[in-house]
């Protein structure tokens, strides 16, 4: 495969039980054998991406002092800012060359849940920043929700089987700035070759060369979506319940040719992550003679913290 499929959404919420399954077969067998697809129809309007770009950039754009301020200790960053060259990928020691900000779950029915998750960071310096990150945080949850009821139906479950794991699920979005190079990396990329550790990542963005995707060949493909799509990629989450018959992806986002070092990068993936206690455990109807089970069992919140560490954001 040398390209990302395209599939829309509208196909799966028609009333046509023939476009339905056309995309649950379409997307289905993309997983199978590239772990992306390339999604039109989602629930994002175009005023709304555009305003939180505008946000994010006068976010990135604000003094490293005044940044730091909201680079909470204790919180592993799993809110608000987490400043360059922090994260790396699995097994790598140099950080990546990316600052990021995170918005989190914004749970309103369960006390208890709230509990579990830091408050979302308030940015006094501009007022709409927080309410433009979670109107976009509940849509692309939203069209998360429709893309795993897809899949769902693919893997012969029930449609609604993950909807109550996600709802009030430890998913993020992150707005990342890959700030202009200045001197040559040596070794450091804007994001090393990693595979996600959540359900499914959504990702805003992806209209500009520099995200790559690794083929069954070992071969890195250019993962670059139409202005009116988003970019859709099995997580490791995903990967393991279904015994790898829905593939996570190594992919990486390599720096520019020289004579673009100059320029600022933006990238918005949303990380769809379930409720801490689901169960990771190999589905049954995923193993057979061929594919015995790959996977020990493990909750959701075991895996993530596991993964955290790995990527030196927890110690």
């Amino acid at each position: 495969m040398t390209k990302i499929p395209s599939v829309d959404l509208r196909d799966f919420l028609s009333d046509d039980p023939d476009r339905k399954q056309k995309f649950i077969n379409e997307i289905g067998k993309a997983y199978e054998d590239i772990g992306f697809v390339a999604l039109k129809g989602h629930f994002l309007n175009d005023a709304l991406v555009d305003q939180l770009y505008e946000e994010i950039k006068q976010f990135f754009n604000l003094n490293l002092e005044t940044k730091r301020k909201y680079e909470i200790e204790g919180i592993n960053g799993q809110r608000g800012y987490v400043s360059f060259g922090k994260e790396s990928a699995k097994g790598r020691k140099v950080g990546d060359l990316k600052e990021f900000w995170h918005f989190g779950q914004y749970v309103e029915d369960d006390a208890e849940r709230a509990k579990e998750y830091p408050e979302n960071v308030k940015v006094d310096e501009l007022p709409e920043f927080n309410k433009v990150g979670k109107e976009t945080y509940q849509m692309l949850e939203k069209t998360a929700k429709y893309v795993l009821r897809s899949l769902a139906l693919f893997l012969e479950l029930e449609e609604t089987y993950f909807d109550n794991v996600i709802h009030n699920g430890n998913s993020i979005l992150r707005p990342i700035h890959y700030p202009p190079i200045l001197t040559e990396p040596e070794t450091a990329e804007r994001a090393a070759a990693h595979g996600d550790i959540n359900l499914i990542t959504l990702l805003m963005g992806a209209q500009g060369k520099g995200l790559q995707v690794q083929n069954h060949k070992g071969e890195w493909i250019d993962a670059m979506a139409e202005p009116d799509e988003i970019m859709i990629n099995v997580g490791d989450m995903l990967s393991r319940h279904s015994n790898n018959k829905l593939k996570s992806t190594i992919h990486r986002v390599v720096n520019p040719p020289r004579e673009l070092w100059g320029t600022s990068r933006y990238s918005i993936p949303f990380f769809m992550h379930p409720i801490s206690e689901m169960k990771l455990d190999v589905l049954e109807s995923c193993i057979d003679e061929d594919h015995p089970k790959q996977y020990e069992d493990i909750t959701a919140g075991e895996f993530l913290d596991e993964r955290l560490k790995e990527l030196g954001l927890k110690k």
